[in-house]
């Protein structure tokens, strides 16, 4: 009696039959046969569906006693890392308003026509909403009760806040359209705020430096020593043709922020002094590019990083 060859067993004879592409899928899909959906049994499914919920569970959980602890050693007023340490480091900027807004946020130019309402509007009301929370103390939060009436004399105390009196500064004003009608606009500045940092004053008017404007210099010397505490303010024209066409500056309330309002620590209500810069008579129909910069020891320099100055361009047609 003669044995079947391995090789004659019908079983082991070809390849499995070829149910197509397409069949194959929808057999991966759901397998009636055995079952499967996508290749696993509906308590397999359960079992691994199980596993992540608790592996993605202790994972969160995890994360979120991290960030729980993480958060417990930050001061929601007090940066963790301030002056030198700190990214913003301490030679404060300056910034202005009113700015270009969309279109064209990468310009610094204020142009418009002084006997245009509709020219000059948009640069009026950019600031009537930027001042807006100085000229309504319930609009900062907590500002209300902090309010302090601070002078060099009085500075405020821990916890207050010096108030910012807008209201007067005539031309500088919304009633008066901050004299933009007039083309002899007004621009505000504002330095920018270093948490800690503590202005060092040119309280020796014999040491003043000598790229300071000699107004400003003849200035100095004229105000009183409690005065001097003081981070003085220059607007110039950046080359000899716009300090030709810049005509007469003037600065309200004072020529720069007073030094009661240092140094910022944050106090629930503050806001940042102001300047207003009211160039008085710039020339008509010519691009004049300003240079402000702000004085004083511990404030550098540097016109390309625009570190204690800041740049833009007038033009009044």
């Amino acid at each position: 009696m003669s044995k079947t060859a391995p090789h004659d067993d019908p079983m082991l004879i070809g390849p499995p039959p070829d149910i197509g592409t397409w069949n194959s899928f929808k057999q991966f899909l759901y397998n009636g046969e055995k079952g499967t959906i996508l290749g696993r049994t509906g308590l397999s499914w359960f079992k691994i569906g199980i596993f992540y919920l608790i592996f993605y569970g202790i994972l969160a959980a995890m994360f979120a006693a991290m960030l729980l602890v993480f958060f417990q050693t930050l001061d929601p007023r007090i940066p963790r890392w301030r002056l030198e340490e700190s990214l913003i480091g301490t030679n404060p900027g300056l910034g202005y308003r009113p700015m270009p807004e969309e279109p064209n946020l990468d310009s610094s130019l204020i142009w418009y026509t002084g006997s245009h309402p509709d020219n000059y509007g948009p640069w009026t009301k950019q600031l009537d909403k930027f001042l807006d929370v100085y000229r309504r103390p319930g609009l900062t939060p907590g500002r209300g009760q902090n309010i302090h009436n601070c002078d060099y004399d009085n500075p405020p105390k821990p916890g207050q806040v010096c108030e910012v009196d807008v209201k007067n500064w005539y031309p500088c004003n919304t009633e008066n359209n901050y004299d933009y009608h007039k083309g002899s606009p007004c621009i505000f500045l504002k330095l920018n705020k270093i948490y800690d940092w503590v202005p060092d004053y040119f309280n020796d008017t014999g040491a003043l430096p000598k790229g300071m404007p000699a107004k400003l210099q003849e200035h100095i010397r004229g105000v009183p020593t409690k005065e001097l505490n003081t981070v003085w303010v220059s607007c110039e024209g950046e080359n000899p043709a716009d300090v030709e066409n810049i005509g007469p500056v003037e600065y309200f309330p004072k020529w720069g922020f007073p030094g009661y309002f240092y140094p910022y620590e944050n106090s629930e209500g503050y806001l940042s002094p102001l300047v207003a810069v009211h160039f008085a008579a710039p020339r008509t129909g010519v691009l004049i590019n300003i240079e402000c910069k702000a004085w004083a020891k511990n404030i550098k320099h540097d016109r390309t990083d625009r570190l204690g100055s800041v740049h833009f361009e007038l033009m009044i047609d």
